[in-house]
Order: structure tokens, then C-alpha cells, then sequence
């Protein structure tokens, strides 16, 4: 295996018509939630968001809460309120955080609904939008909010067409539009972090350059998951590491280890490359590898 050298030759053409379709609806709105995954939060994060809802109430939700690294989570939530924003965890699958979400947009607008109160103008609803960038888990995040299946869900980028208003409670409306801006790779630590998670398709770069690039983060940073999901000898695998040979072909001697445990044996005895990426990447995504945190070093956004 060649030493990895990613290029992103990638960008939706109607990315333009969703900006501008946002910055259109956000006239409605006073409350914008930014979802962002925990396992990547910087990289996660569209720029361009920042720009358009400068002028906006903001909460920002680390959706995936439960596939990341409990202590880097904590540290992401005093980096953003270091930063002077609201920030709450979600796994928008078992609903955890949901409540703390509710219960931050009424907080963040109880002074300017106490001020039309004492205008007399009583009982005005918050107007709440949801943005973020593909697979970061708008849809369940909406359903789960709304208590309801009001937007469909699915796996594919920008699947909500149709404008609609959702009702949460008595206090709270939801404007639901493709708020999905897509993301902008500013270098290739951004492009890959978004493939390790799922957000770039996977025919979009090398398939077993992102699992290499994967399996190489994961013995530095959580070589122990990887010796016990894949139930490989660590002395073994200290080993390969620690040969006087260029560092790509002691990680590909692993991942060849874990294609072997996993029964990715083509004929003759090889190894399929390929499917051991493909599970690699798969155990990282559900979560079997354990709680993984991607980015640990927080830029500021």
C-alpha cells in the first residue's frame, strides 16, 4: 500500500441554492441549533454557518454523543462555553439530551419573550431551525424532538425536500427545511475525518486509504479497542510496528491481521483489502470499536 496522499475533487453543486435558501428562512427564526458530530466537532461544522447566524440565538448540539470518547466529550463542552456557546450532548437514538435542548431554547429566549409579555404581546412562539451538514443526524434529531416521524429519514444527504412547520410543545415551533449546507474540506485532515464518519460517500476517496488512515489514528490513539475487537496479540502487533520498514507497511500488515480475523480470505490465501476496509470502517461507524473521539485538538471555530 502507497503512502496516503488524499485528493477532494468533490463539491455539490446545489450547496449555493441551500445557503441562500437558509439565509432566506432564518428572517423567521430566533433560535438556530447547529448539530455537529462529538466524534468531530470542528470538522463537523460548515463555516459558512457561522457567518449567516451571526445575528442569531445558537445552540449547538454534539449529536453522537454515545459513539464518542466520554472525557473528550466533556472537554468539547468547555471548549464551546469557553468559546460563549450554549452546547449540549445528544444520542438523538436513545433521546438523551433531547430535554436539555428543549429546555436551553427557553432559556435562551426567556428575557426577549418577558420583554413582548410586558408589550402585552403574550404567548408568541419560539421559532427554532435546525442546520448541519449531511449525516450528522438531522432527521432522527427531529423526530426525536418532535416525539413524532415528521421528517423522513434516511442515510442520504438533503432526503427533507418539503418546508414544513413541527410543533414540539406549546412553547417551541420548528421550521424544518433542508438545513443541510455541505461540508467544505479545508485541508485533508477535514476531508478524511468526514469520511472516517460516514459523511463523504465512500466511492468518493479510496476506500482503503480512509481505513488505512483510520486503523493508523486508532493504534495511536485507541490501540487497545483494536486489540480487542479484532482479538489481536498486542505483542504481535508491537512487533510489526517496531520493523525497520516504511511506517504505511507495518500499519497494512495489520490491517492484513485483521482481515484474517475477520475471514476476509479471497483465494489462494489472500487477504481482501477491501472488505477488511469495509469493516473497519463499519465498527468505527456503529460504535463496535468502542467510543472513539477523532478530533482532540479544539481551533477555534
Amino acid at each position: 500500500m502507497s503512502e496516503n496522499k488524499t485528493t477532494i475533487n468533490w463539491f455539490p453543486g446545489h450547496m449555493a441554492k441551500t445557503r441562500k435558501q437558509i439565509t432566506e428562512d432564518l428572517k423567521l427564526i430566533d433560535v438556530v441549533v447547529e448539530l455537529l458530530d462529538a466524534r468531530i466537532p470542528i470538522s463537523s461544522q460548515n463555516p459558512d454557518i457561522k457567518q449567516i447566524t451571526q445575528n442569531k440565538k445558537k445552540i449547538i448540539v454534539l449529536n453522537k454523543c454515545d459513539l464518542a470518547d466520554e472525557n473528550y466529550n466533556k472537554k468539547w463542552i468547555e471548549f464551546f462555553i469557553k468559546n460563549g456557546n450554549r452546547v449540549v450532548l445528544v444520542d438523538s437514538i436513545s433521546g438523551k439530551g433531547i430535554n436539555e435542548t428543549i429546555k436551553q431554547i427557553q432559556e435562551i429566549m426567556e428575557e426577549d419573550l418577558n420583554k413582548l409579555a410586558d408589550k402585552g404581546r403574550v404567548g408568541r412562539k419560539i421559532r427554532v431551525m435546525i442546520v448541519g451538514i449531511p449525516n450528522v443526524g438531522k432527521s432522527s434529531f427531529i423526530n426525536r424532538i418532535a416525539k413524532k416521524n415528521s421528517a423522513e429519514v434516511a442515510n442520504r444527504p438533503g432526503v427533507t425536500k418539503q418546508k414544513q412547520w413541527i410543533r414540539i410543545n406549546e412553547q417551541i415551533e420548528l421550521l424544518d427545511t433542508p438545513g443541510v449546507l455541505w461540508p467544505k474540506f479545508q485541508s485533508e485532515e477535514v476531508a478524511l475525518n468526514l469520511a472516517f464518519t460516514g459523511t463523504i460517500k465512500d466511492d468518493i476517496l479510496e476506500l482503503t486509504e480512509i481505513a488505512y488512515n483510520l486503523t493508523k489514528f486508532l493504534l495511536k490513539n485507541y490501540k487497545k479497542n483494536l486489540l480487542e475487537r479484532y482479538s489481536l496479540d498486542e505483542k504481535k502487533v508491537n512487533e510489526i510496528l517496531s520493523q525497520e520498514q516504511e511506517e504505511n507497511q507495518n500499519i497494512y500488515e495489520i490491517m492484513q491481521l485483521i482481515g484474517k480475523r475477520r475471514g476476509a480470505v479471497i483465494s489462494g490465501g489472500n487477504i481482501d483489502d477491501e472488505k477488511t476496509s469495509k469493516i473497519i470502517l463499519e465498527d468505527f461507524r456503529s460504535g463496535k470499536l468502542g467510543r472513539i473521539t477523532i478530533e482532540k485538538n479544539s481551533k477555534k471555530p
